[in-house]
């Protein structure tokens, strides 16, 4: 077993929000769940391998996913030491009533809950959502960290649907000093890749037909199950590489658009 810092997965690629420039592409219409059963045996793959201190779960919008406390109980039953994190809007918590009953059985879970603006539209649909979780608090005893997400966002590509591209700054080093998410692999169709934005570039090429710049993240090899241990080590060793380029050297930070869909 190796110990890492973090493992991630998506319960759905689609969200109700639409944040300009979001590294998982959710605001670029995407659709889809993972069902429970691909998620079992996704996770079987890896759960005698890996032994992460914290394992997230997210999107996407977790929480638009019908069967949010099963995946809750599916990560507990493969990583039962791990430090399990919900990391959602907030603003479909309230489609779940069993949730707080599966999160106070257990003392290592927390709701994690992403701001993504502070305009006074925001933040009175907000509203709702922290007077729920603050009942879920004291009733059931839930945890609940807030992060203001809105106050660090930065581009990690330029553009959006087919006219999506990415950062050419050539400085993959610099990138990955710079990346938020240097220590967020994502375990997607059975694979270990190394961050968001490689392991679902995929998914928007086909929606959008990305053009010839993409060619070489698009080639991204993920790690499989059926890695050595050696390639398993190295893979989490690893810092920078080429792929890392298409993210930026600088972080671009600029005023997130209101994300409200109408």
């Amino acid at each position: 077993m190796i110990r890492i810092r973090h493992l991630e997965i998506h319960l759905v690629h689609s969200c109700n929000l639409c944040c300009e420039g979001c590294s998982h592409y959710s605001n670029q219409g995407h659709k889809g769940i993972l069902s429970l059963e691909e998620a079992e045996r996704s996770m079987g793959l890896w759960n005698q391998r890996l032994n992460p201190h914290t394992f997230s779960l997210l999107g996407g919008e977790p929480s638009i996913h019908p069967d949010l406390a099963g995946f809750v109980a599916l990560s507990r039953k493969h990583w039962p030491n791990a430090h399990l994190r919900l990391v959602t809007n907030g603003f479909f918590l309230h489609r779940h009533p069993d949730l707080p009953a599966v999160l106070q059985r257990d003392p290592n879970v927390c709701i994690y809950l992403s701001i993504h603006h502070d305009a006074p539209e925001y933040q009175n649909k907000l509203r709702p959502v922290l007077d729920l979780l603050r009942n879920w608090h004291r009733t059931h005893g839930i945890r609940v960290f807030t992060y203001l997400s809105f106050k660090h966002w930065t581009r990690v590509y330029h553009g959006s649907g087919n006219t999506m591209e990415p950062f050419q700054d050539g400085r993959p080093r610099q990138s990955w000093e710079q990346c938020p998410a240097k220590y967020c692999p994502q375990l997607f169709e059975g694979k270990i890749w190394k961050c968001a934005p490689l392991a679902y570039l995929k998914l928007q090429d086909a929606k959008c037909g990305l053009s010839d710049s993409w060619k070489p993240y698009l080639q991204y090899q993920p790690l499989a199950h059926d890695c050595t241990d050696e390639q398993l080590k190295q893979f989490f060793r690893r810092e920078e590489e080429p792929s890392c380029g298409m993210c930026p050297a600088n972080p671009e930070r600029f005023k997130l658009p209101l994300p409200l869909r109408t």
